[in-house]
């Protein structure tokens, strides 16, 4: 039996899968509309965290 695990994504895939910049994901991050955690220097987005975003917007959110 497997499990998947979630893809977690780094600032800059963020940036490419988005069209957005650095800063403005970052805005994003710090606003908690895109969840993320660190591990060490190291910061992550979970793939389900982005798709939840994503939804969010075209369900006309903010």
């Amino acid at each position: 039996m497997t499990t998947a695990t979630p893809e977690l994504l780094t600032v800059p895939e963020v940036m490419a899968r988005l069209r957005f910049s650095r800063s403005k994901v970052y805005d994003l991050i710090r606003s908690k509309r895109l969840a993320s955690f660190t591990e060490g220097r190291c910061r992550r987005i979970p793939e389900s965290a982005l798709r939840e975003y994503i939804r969010a917007q075209l369900e006309g959110g903010s």
